[in-house]
């Protein structure tokens, strides 16, 4: 068995909505049938028992060894805790070749737990070691150093369960809510709109008493001190017992409370030390230690917390308690769980030690051992949930401390006896604030009710029903893509929306280029949802960047599918019929918003196939109002958009609009066929938009398909009399639809020049010049700039092949280099005569030309 290629699919894809590795799997005959590997599969679950099933129940094939690689990496994902259910795997044409396709919820171990997966089956079939043990652990650990931490998970749970997107954008806590104009960032439970300013004080403990002081909020008295004399100066001033603290500290780090002597003192200022240059020593307040959380202005939770402790049962040692407690699985070594794991360290053997004891030590039945001061769950404490218990003047207080401050999210630190009386009765103040404060307390309390604080952060972040998302259009199809999507984009831009496109022509944010080249995947997609500027967004989304990573965002608003045709790109990637380009496209369509629509080509019938895999409402668009798909569709009352004489109309049930065809430059009055495709398909996008028609009708006539606007899109231009027609057009659909188009158009004698894609199948590059041997006299061959696998002359002897028995054309050369094809063909010209370049490198071909024009 042979990996040969594997892939992370990050978005929704040909195989799910989930996540998942994609692998390429390479069986001899023998491994695609274990029944005849003796012995393998007893050798195979003495390695991994939970391995499960290997066949479900009732099915009639026989397991190869990529079945079980599926099987392996989910199960092994499923043991080390990760929430996965989703895999295949799928037998291509290829004889003994698997696609083996499984969910990760974390993109790091779902690829270890695919190799671990090899490394077992490897073993079983070599009767070598393996000890799952010790790979599920691995596992486990590396799950829990990626994934987002509870504090941040618990406020991306919240967004999602109100359908706002999230994007990771670090591997830390970083993530973006929302798309475009309309993101937010948080980075753990710090939101962005909280300035550094804030954050700096809450930092600087000292200004931050300084300042809560003069508000008029109860804090501890105590300053910073420069040496251990003058920390004991204040330790006298304010009075016995006192804490010492680093300024800038966080997480209770170099905290030491309740300081009785000179000795501890001493100690405690060297622990500070450690964690910062400058310390602080304050009056000791006696009381429990209570985390207040304030988010947006408003008390949103209260925790009680206790410092961690262990409480002896006469047998085992302190060592051994902790080791016990530290058993429980809810305890984690960092911040991804919802408890830490008590440290039995210095700091600990310490403050034992000022009760005579040692880890050896064996406590009595009910004796309370606390192995530190602080009460912090980062160094192993426990929380119990008071919210319900908070006087409305200690919620107050609070309020007034996180405003003082600036922050939005503040976690608040009061001492005092109980939270059920002011703090101002008992003596209790506000010792600390906290930006960006841990939410594992309350998410997850040892004790009491969870509180779910990820909803108000969320709410403080989007009002009322806002969603964070922009209207997305997406585009698919075999010709069509760019155009169309440019054209929405156009309609968008005359509503006032800045627009951010991606397309194989690159990026276009607010009619700004800011990335060049083929840019229909989603890796673009995700730069364009990214972008501050972005209003809406328009998609082209290309079969290429699908199967390699899926799609770059959950869902769209709208999702067009232009055509599917004879297809393209067949015979790559294992799509090598129309059936499964069809099912590759109509991913978008799958993944339309509920309130969303599929626009969709009613006369091609792959893509109105798709219409019930919608999940959303349709939008059929084509040329016939009569044809049946089209007929009953509009008879339900469902939106459809057609051609009736000379306009374009637009109906559902009884209501009609009308676009006149002169009113839409791109289809020169109608008469190019795939311009009125392209400009239906555009008008139902924005229908399903929500655009109002008089923005459509104005954006539509607006729109015209020179190289500035839609570049290599049947550019038509003048030279010396004669009409020059440029456009990318690489395939037999595209070629048809061109070649339909220029007979509408003046031309005495015609003349074309052609390349050919080395990636398509023999038959498509020679169907394409057994098309235009029936239209044009003239027919100049060059080779493509890139021969993408193809030897020199191979795509040319190809495009000769199909000239052969050419009904019209009468001359034929092969010309090495684009330009100076071009050249051949403009020297030929004579006014009055037509000229289709069918460019490779558009953008460049389209200044030689310009350039040529200019010289006239």
């Amino acid at each position: 068995m042979e990996i040969s290629r594997t892939r992370a699919l990050r978005g929704p894809n040909l195989w799910s909505r989930n996540t998942a590795v994609e692998a390429v799997v390479l069986c001899t005959p023998a491994e695609c049938n274990i029944a005849q590997l003796a012995g393998f599969e007893d050798r195979l679950r003495a390695r991994f028992p939970s391995i499960g099933t290997l066949l479900p129940q009732g099915a009639d094939k026989p397991v190869s060894l990529a079945d079980v690689l599926e099987l392996a990496t989910l199960s092994l994902q499923a043991q080390a805790g990760c929430p996965v259910t989703f895999s295949r795997t799928h037998a291509t044409l290829e004889t003994g070749t698997f696609q083996v396709v499984v969910e990760y919820t974390e993109e790091a171990v779902g690829k270890q737990a695919l190799e671990q997966a090899e490394a077992l089956i490897q073993a079983a079939l070599n009767d070598t070691p393996f000890d799952a043990a010790p790979v599920i652990a691995a596992l486990r650990e590396l799950d829990e150093d990626e994934r987002i931490g509870p504090s941040t998970g618990s406020i991306v749970d919240a967004a999602v369960a109100r359908g706002i997107p999230f994007r990771r954008m670090t591997a830390g806590s970083m993530v973006q809510l929302g798309w475009g104009s309309k993101a937010r960032r948080i980075q753990a439970a710090e939101v962005d709109q909280t300035s550094a300013v804030a954050e700096s004080i809450a930092q600087d403990k000292d200004l931050t008493k300084r300042l809560l002081h003069a508000a008029g909020v109860p804090v501890p008295l105590g300053r910073p001190v420069t040496d251990v004399d003058d920390a004991w100066a204040v330790a006298q001033e304010v009075g016995l017992p006192v804490v010492v603290k680093p300024q800038d500290g966080n997480q209770g780090k170099g905290v030491t409370v309740n300081i009785t002597t000179r000795a501890q003192l001493e100690a405690a200022y060297a622990t500070s030390q450690q964690y910062g240059d400058d310390v602080m020593v304050e009056r000791f307040l006696p009381g429990h230690d209570f985390r207040l959380l304030v988010v947006g202005g408003q008390l949103v939770a209260a925790a009680r917390r206790e410092p961690p402790q262990v409480l002896g049962d006469g047998e085992h040692t302190i060592r051994e308690l902790v080791d016990i407690v530290n058993l429980d699985p809810r305890r984690g070594t960092g911040h991804g769980t919802a408890l830490t794991k008590i440290r039995l360290d210095d700091i600990a053997i310490a403050r034992i030690a000022g009760e005579g004891l040692t880890p050896e030590s064996v406590p009595a039945q009910g004796q309370r051992v606390v192995l530190r001061n602080n009460a912090n769950l980062s160094t192993g404490g426990s929380a119990t949930d008071v919210t319900d218990d908070v006087h409305p003047e200690v919620a107050a207080r609070a309020i007034e401390a996180a405003q003082t401050i600036g922050l939005h999210i503040c976690g608040v630190d009061v001492i005092c006896e109980s939270v059920l009386h002011p703090l101002e009765e008992q003596n209790g103040g506000i010792v600390e604030v906290n930006a960006a404060p841990g939410l594992r307390m309350h998410l997850a309390p040892s004790y009491g009710k969870p509180r779910n604080v990820g909803v108000p952060m969320v709410d403080l972040l989007f009002n009322g029903s806002d969603d964070g998302r922009i209207p997305l259009v997406a585009v698919t199809g075999t010709n069509g893509k760019t155009t169309t999507a440019r054209l929405i984009g156009q309609l968008f831009t005359s509503q006032g929306l800045r627009v951010g496109m991606t397309s194989t022509d690159g990026v276009y944010v607010n009619g700004r280029q800011i990335d060049s080249g083929d840019c229909s995947g989603p890796k673009s997609a995700r730069n364009v949802l990214g972008h501050p500027e972005v209003d809406a967004a328009v998609m082209e989304c290309a079969r290429g960047g699908i199967l390699r990573e899926g799609l770059g965002f959950d869902r769209c608003q709208v999702a067009v599918v232009t055509n599917v045709g004879e297809g393209d790109h067949l015979g790559l990637n294992f799509i090598t019929t129309v059936d499964e380009l069809m099912v590759l496209k109509r991913v978008i369509v799958q993944n339309v918003a509920p309130n969303g629509y599929g626009v969709l080509n009613a006369i091609d019938p792959h893509v109105s196939a798709m219409a019930p895999f919608c999940t959303g409402k349709v939008i059929f668009f084509g040329a016939d109002r009569h044809h049946p798909v089209m007929a009953t569709h509009r008879a339900q009352g469902n939106r459809v958009v057609y051609v009736d004489g000379d306009s374009i109309v637009a109906a559902e049930g009884s209501w009609r609009e009308s676009v006149p065809l002169r009113d839409i430059p791109v289809t020169r009055n109608g008469t190019i066929g795939f311009q009125v495709d392209n400009a239906m398909a555009a008008i139902g996008a924005a229908w399903g938009a929500g655009l109002p028609w008089d923005t459509i009708k104005r954006g539509l006539a607006g729109f015209v398909n020179d190289s500035d606007n839609a570049p290599g899109r049947f550019n038509v231009m003048d030279y010396k009399g004669a009409t020059i027609i440029a456009d990318y057009g690489h395939n037999p659909d595209a070629i048809r639809a061109l070649t339909k188009a220029v007979e509408g158009m003046p031309g005495n004698k015609r003349s074309v020049v052609i390349s050919g894609a080395g990636d398509r199948r023999d038959q498509d590059i020679t169907e394409q010049t057994q098309i235009l041997g029936h239209a044009f006299d003239d027919v100049v061959l060059y080779q493509d700039a890139c021969q993408r696998g193809r030897e020199d002359g191979e795509v040319i002897a190809l495009l000769r092949k199909g000239l052969e028995g050419a009904s019209r054309t009468s001359y034929v050369t092969d010309i090495h280099g684009e330009f100076i094809a071009i050249d051949h063909a403009l020297a030929r010209l004579q006014p009055g005569d037509l000229c289709l370049v069918l460019v490779d490198q558009v953008e460049e071909a389209l200044a030689h030309l310009q350039k040529r024009i200019a010289e006239v």
